[in-house]
C-alpha cells in the first residue's frame, strides 16, 4: 500500500528521531511525491519546504567518526 502525501509530510517532521534507513526512505518518498504530476502544486510546496528544513537541520547536527546524515 503506497504511503500518502500526508503521511510523508508527517514523517518528515521526525527525521531526526528515526534510524538512518528510515530517514533515507522518508526523504526518498518525499522526492518521489515531488516528481509525481498527480500531486497538487500546493502540496508539493509544503512537502518541499518541510524536506528542506529537515535536511538543513540534519546537516547541522554533529556527527561522529566522520559520518554524515
Amino acid at each position: 500500500m503506497p504511503i500518502s502525501p500526508r503521511q510523508v509530510y508527517s514523517h518528515l517532521r521526525k527525521l531526526d528521531q528515526t534510524d538512518i534507513a528510515t530517514s533515507a526512505l522518508t526523504r526518498e518518498l518525499a522526492q518521489d511525491l515531488l516528481a509525481n504530476p498527480g500531486i497538487s502544486l500546493r502540496r508539493k510546496q509544503v512537502i518541499a519546504e518541510r524536506l528542506h528544513r529537515a535536511n538543513t537541520y540534519l546537516g547541522m547536527q554533529a556527527t561522529a567518526d566522520g559520518d554524515s546524515y
